[in-house]
């Protein structure tokens, strides 16, 4: 019976050996580290109008839904939250999941009918890859950010229905897809567009709306947006956003909808309040942007190889996992989190830094932040 326990612990040896250890690190409330590794990238996880709505919410509801959306678990609160998002994403309904992750995987599989074919990009989150093997549909996997690779697997497969999936800005570098060519290359098949907008909502786009609206593709009816409430809004949860026929159907057919736990109402209330926040925050989007010229400018000037961010994304190679993981060990001893990103969760093999832009931390830690990263470079 311990043969399976040892298998596991061989297996472990051979991660540590790797330098692919993971470690659970916790924090305190009163943790003083500079945070450039979280995705609290306007600060609202702890504005106090953000904090003043959850704590009115769970005086009102209660810590947790009690149930899942279809049960007991839908309030005024989710209600709510969802038509503002849908307002601000310019769709016609929104959806509010537990988690960004169940969004993904929700939308990926409600997406898909018989002989569907879905083309993904090489560079998704998890969560899109692990949709689409979900699905069980044939999915081809393209060259990151490469539109006529898209077109050629469209093209291979005529008369099929075929989904187009990809993030905007991109969670690895932090770089922008080329939406409008992806959207027009999948219109001309007939195919749908999935865009993961986690990275972008809040920070690109005309009042923080994102990398879909930036392109001009909101309100699209082939164009299907998810997104996480738990980066630039500083909640937890995330949201499928599109034609309101789609929504229904995910209401009525979607397992990690149907079969999970609603988000507590504190939750849905606080993100509200964030999103209110973030589309009046064209004064942080602008500091985001001017923190990572900054960042890139420093870093670069270094030596080191760094990704050109199109949102609060930075990322900056490491000479391998092991170097990785010193490195990053050595910045938090510093007083600095950064991300630390390593095979498997990279797509090419390449260990990184993954710097994250925050207004929510002082210009002067920031920037003293970003010597730290410098000084303890491999």
């Amino acid at each position: 019976m311990a043969d399976w326990l040892a298998a596991l612990d061989r297996r472990a040896e051979l991660r540590a050996k790797a330098g692919l250890t993971r470690t659970l690190r916790p924090r305190t409330a009163a943790d003083a580290v500079v945070d450039l590794a979280g995705n609290d990238y306007l600060g609202l996880a702890t504005h106090p109008e953000v904090t003043a709505a959850a704590v009115a919410a769970v005086q009102a509801y209660g810590l947790g839904a009690t149930g899942s959306r279809l049960v007991r678990g839908s309030t005024d609160a989710h209600h709510a939250l969802e038509a503002d998002l849908a307002d601000w994403l310019g769709a016609d309904r929104a959806l509010v999941f537990s988690s960004g992750y169940l969004a993904n995987l929700g939308a990926v599989r409600a997406l898909v009918q018989p002989r569907t074919l879905l083309v993904s990009d090489a560079h998704n989150h998890a969560s899109l890859i692990d949709g689409c093997r979900i699905s069980g549909a044939e999915t081809v996997v393209v060259p990151h950010a490469e539109v006529a690779a898209v077109r050629a697997a469209l093209a291979a497969a005529p008369g099929r229905p075929a989904v187009v999936v990809t993030e905007s800005v991109f969670s690895v570098d932090g770089d922008l897809a080329p939406l409008a060519e992806l959207h027009a290359a999948a219109r001309a098949h007939g195919a749908l567009l999935l865009v993961d907008d986690a990275h972008a909502l809040g920070v690109t786009g005309p009042g923080g709306a994102g990398g879909v609206t930036a392109a001009g593709l909101a309100g699209e009816p082939d164009v299907v947006v998810t997104a996480t409430l738990s980066k630039a809004l500083g909640g937890a949860g995330g949201v499928v956003a599109g034609p309101a026929e789609f929504v229904r159907h995910l209401i009525e057919t979607g397992r990690t909808f149907i079969f999970d736990t609603a988000p507590p109402p504190a939750v849905a209330a606080g993100v509200r309040a964030a999103v209110r926040l973030a589309r009046a925050g064209d004064d942080l989007r602008a500091e985001l942007a001017d923190r990572a010229r900054t960042a890139v400018d420093l870093l670069r000037a270094a030596g080191l190889t760094v990704s050109a961010p199109d949102a609060a994304v930075v990322s900056v190679t490491a000479p391998g996992p092991e170097a990785a993981t010193a490195w990053a060990a050595d910045c938090r001893d510093r007083g600095v989190a950064v991300g630390c990103f390593r095979p498997p969760s990279t797509p090419d093999s390449r260990s990184r830094l993954r710097l994250t832009v925050s207004a929510g931390v002082s210009r002067t830690d920031y920037e003293r932040a970003l010597e730290i990263v410098v000084e303890c470079a491999p």
